[in-house]
């Protein structure tokens, strides 16, 4: 089978795609024959910034081709989803059963991985916040997987008012398709009227302006993996809170939880209340192509590579 690996850190241009054998399924886990593969900033900033080369994970897509003992709910012809930790650009992945989820009928791969694990995350992020209906939503990386589903999400969920921030202002127009009633860009001096939630997919040194948009006893969920810190005093004056989400701690260890909200996106898809945006489909063996769109942060939705 074919595997996208690199042998040093770097750009986009360290992926080399590799002849690698199948690997075969342990306790709990599902082989899948990939379709779909997610793109994730996780992934590209572990080539460019990892202190050793890694596995590289993603969201996957496609069709259980044999189970490892231990698994109970699926069986070879499923079609499913999840996340995959390591070589997830292959054409053959291994999946653990707490992360597989089944996709409808009515879905194709790429819809699924733009769809479940972003929208997993944009979900949990704002459930995190627990928004009151008629509260104000901000959320940054707004252009990016998770962030235009969350910009979405927000508004479904009751929210009277829907802030876009983005690193690009030429995205203003795709983030108010999606519901946005205001577009405000990182460099901006003031991102406008005090917002009750920041959800920020982004962290680094935006943490410190994306706190300042919090109203009194606003809240900052974090969600990204790009790290940051901030001063205590910051979060004192006007009572405000930064609360950390990670998807993963829900797939483990609140199963029930998991599912419900899988069923959730995908009834809001299939109704149509739910839009997902593939900025790209990209070939496997082109999968540098696909870093760049992301590094470049020119996407407009979920990037994907394809294995056919």
């Amino acid at each position: 089978m074919r595997r996208v690996r690199y042998d040093s850190n770097g750009g986009p241009d360290v992926l080399r795609l590799e002849d690698a054998p199948v690997p075969d399924p342990g306790p709990g886990e599902l082989l899948v024959r990939s379709e779909a593969i997610g793109v994730t900033l996780p992934a590209v900033r572990k080539v460019r910034e990892g202190t050793a080369p890694a596995h590289l994970g993603g969201e996957i897509a496609g069709t259980v081709v044999a189970v490892g003992s231990q698994v109970t709910g699926f069986a070879a012809g499923d079609r499913v989803t999840g996340l995959c930790f390591a070589d997830a650009y292959a054409d053959l992945a291994l999946l653990a059963e707490p992360f597989a989820t089944r996709i409808p009928e009515h879905a194709s791969a790429v819809d699924a991985v733009a769809l479940v694990r972003s929208g997993l995350v944009a979900r949990g992020a704002l459930r995190a916040a627990r928004p009151h209906p008629g509260e104000s939503v901000l959320v940054t990386a707004a252009a990016s997987g998770v962030g235009h589903l969350a910009l979405q999400l927000a508004r479904l969920d009751g929210a009277a008012r829907v802030v876009a921030a983005t690193g690009s202002a030429a995205k203003a127009g795709f983030l108010r398709g999606l519901g946005a009633d205001a577009v405000v860009t990182y460099d901006a001096a003031d991102w406008g009227k005090p917002v009750d939630v920041v959800l920020d997919g982004v962290g680094g040194a935006l943490l410190t302006p994306a706190v300042a948009a919090l109203a009194p006893n606003g809240r900052l969920v974090a969600f990204s993996s790009g790290g940051g810190t901030l001063q205590a005093y910051d979060l004192l004056v006007g009572a405000k809170s930064v609360i950390g989400f990670q998807m993963a701690l829900i797939a483990r260890n609140e199963p029930e939880l998991y599912a419900r909200w899988c069923a959730e996106l995908w009834e809001l898809h299939r109704t149509g209340l739910l839009r997902t945006a593939v900025h790209a489909e990209v070939p496997l063996e082109e999968a540098a192509r696909a870093h760049r769109f992301i590094e470049s942060r020119a996407n407009l939705g979920k990037v994907v590579l394809v294995t056919s």
